[in-house]
């Protein structure tokens, strides 16, 4: 028998990217941190738990030598929704099949992986379940497994899925393992799971997969967000779920009350937090209990950090494709919940308070135009689209066109407009009908795709993030085309694009000055007028070449308005530096 006091365990982090799951860096995802805890509450020390993500591997070869040395190896992965990542690159079939070969001890994959593998990761794609040459696969929980494993000596464990109680110990005895993540700790955000499973069925969708959804108590969650405090960790998503409405009730119905435990909680264990931000949200779940989902929506709006995006699954806006794939919400009932969601969360901090009635002075959205703040609205919904789906046709990609063109006629804002072709896989009833129709409309949703990105996407970001939006605590990622690139931390965060190459893994405030489809150009906030560069100067609105080169010439300047009238603009330079 082999006593877990005497291992040691490699665990590599292949990133996942799920339904209602993220890690792709700065994420960093469930598995590894319950995987870790699991280890140790089977009686393996903490300090012998190396863990290292699939870039570390790349880019250091000498980490392999703790793959090929551990007694035990686990490997955790898997993506079943296609996407493009900035931080990291998901890890690839063969990549993971090496891994497998490089261990001298025993192996054992697990995490999303577990539904199937495609030649690559992304869309358009059918794929199977295989071993990838590991000695043991979790068909269950990864945690689990190698909990169970460890304690019968590395000889076997029976596929099963974790309860609430053990998640509660596991996820945080594991929290000390993301003080190993490379982006530790200023640029990493932990997700967080409140549930698994959902209670709906959408043909293409894994998380039915995990069941009906079983919440963790709000005091659990917060008892895991003290532990990943004390180890450095100050930014949050609440994305492991299927709905953040219906957490704590029957897994449908609004419990605006446990909201306000899990998120009053949170503030409360965390004074020094950065970011609180979510993932999910039904939208069938808003239109069905508009009422006690306004007051949820409001607890959300009061605690968590701007910018946050509430992505709605409404999958195709076609009543035909609805229907074949059991999709749960028609487009007006979505149309009707980003109202809602606009109304009630889409201030921004900085706006005018406004009288309210009998619900006292609070502020009111959508809100955009003169008289916005300068901050990114607290709460906004985000659309998923998905395309390849059973019933596809010609009209149904101009019913989707048309729902995103009436939210914007209508004056609402969108955060982001997710628009990706299926991954059929097992156990889904997608599987039989594969990706076929995907690949067959491949030219048409190309097109299509291009067509949303100019007249909805760019028209839609510049209400979203008008010119003279502050983004605070921009991280500086990659150098592209003389300009440097970065995000803030949170969901879905904007590519933000500044003028110049800057040093990597600095973090900046940054003011809008122009729009992409997806991106912003921005320069440093406040800009000094007096040691600005060409490049920033000319990157404001209203300046342009030759009177960036007149301030130039004729600095120093005292003030904002000094600068102005002595190039003759007519733009209000303080949106871009302060009065000194």
């Amino acid at each position: 028998m082999i006593d877990p006091a005497d291992l040691s365990v490699t665990l590599v982090d292949g990133y996942v990217d799920e339904p209602a799951h993220f890690g792709v860096p700065p994420y960093v995802s469930t598995y590894p941190r319950f995987t870790a805890g699991a280890l140790v509450d089977a009686g393996v020390p903490p300090e012998a738990i190396t863990y290292h993500t699939i870039d570390e591997l790349r880019e250091e070869r000498s980490r392999w030598r703790d793959v090929a040395d551990a007694d035990l190896f686990v490997y955790v992965g898997g993506m079943t929704v296609p996407g493009n990542y900035v931080g990291g690159t998901p890890a690839e079939p063969d990549e993971v099949k090496e891994l497998a070969w490089t261990a001298d001890g025993v192996t054992l994959m697990g995490g999303p992986v577990r539904f199937g593998v495609g030649d690559q990761n992304e869309g358009a794609t059918e794929t199977e379940r295989k071993d990838l040459d590991y000695d043991f696969v979790a068909k269950g929980d990864v945690e689990a497994a190698v909990h169970d494993l460890v304690e019968s000596g590395l000889e076997g464990f029976g596929d099963r899925m974790r309860d609430n109680e053990e998640l509660d110990r596991w996820a945080q005895k594991g929290a000390f393992v993301v003080e190993q993540h490379p982006n530790h700790p200023e640029y990493l955000i932990a997700e967080l799971e409140t549930s698994r499973g959902c209670p709906y069925r959408c043909s293409f969708c894994t998380e039915p997969l995990y069941g009906d959804p079983a919440f963790r108590t709000p005091e659990s969650v917060v008892r895991e967000v003290e532990r990943l405090a004390e180890s450095g960790v100050r930014h949050f998503r609440l994305g492991r779920q299927a709905d953040i409405l219906a957490y704590g009730g029957d897994g449908e119905k609004p419990n605006p009350d446990a909201l306000r435990r899990l998120y009053g909680g949170i503030r409360e264990a965390v004074p020094e937090l950065g970011t609180l931000h979510l993932d999910n949200m039904n939208p069938l779940t808003v239109v069905k209990w508009p009422d006690l989902a306004r007051e949820g929506i409001r607890v959300i709006a009061e605690h968590n950090t701007p910018g946050d995006t509430a992505a709605f699954g409404l999958e195709s806006a076609d009543p035909v494709v609805q229907e074949a794939n059991n999709l749960n919400v028609t487009a007006d009932e979505c149309f009707e919940a980003v109202r809602i969601v606009n109304e009630e969360a889409g201030w921004r901090p900085d706006d005018p308070v406004g009288d309210d009635g009998d619900e006292g002075d609070r502020r009111v959205g959508p809100s955009h135009g003169p008289e916005a703040g300068r901050r990114l609205p607290k709460l906004l919904p985000g659309i998923n689209l998905v395309h390849g789906l059973q019933g596809e046709r010609e009209e149904t990609f101009e019913h989707n066109r048309r729902f995103l063109q009436r939210v914007y006629d209508e004056g609402y804002m969108l955060r982001r407009i997710n628009v990706r072709q299926v991954m059929a896989f097992a156990g889904t009833d997608m599987s039989e009908t594969g990706a076929d129709i995907a690949r067959d409309h491949k030219t048409q949703f190309k097109r299509y795709k291009r067509e949303i990105r100019e007249e909805i996407d760019n028209p839609m970001l510049q209400r979203v993030v008008p010119t003279g939006t502050v983004l605070p605590d921009v991280h500086l990622e990659y150098h592209q085309d003389g300009k440097t690139f970065g995000r803030q931390l949170g969901t879905y965060p904007l590519l933000v694009a500044v003028p110049g190459e800057r040093p990597l893994g600095e973090v900046i405030d940054v003011a809008v000055v122009g729009h992409g489809y997806r991106s912003v150009t921005g320069v440093p906030y406040p800009l000094d007028f007096n040691g600005a560069t060409m490049a920033e100067l000319t990157a404001i609105p209203g300046l342009g070449k030759r009177r960036a080169g007149d301030v130039i010439v004729n600095r120093p300047y005292e003030s904002p308005a000094d600068v102005a009238g002595d190039v003759d603009v007519d733009v209000d330079l303080t949106k871009f530096a302060t009065g000194d």
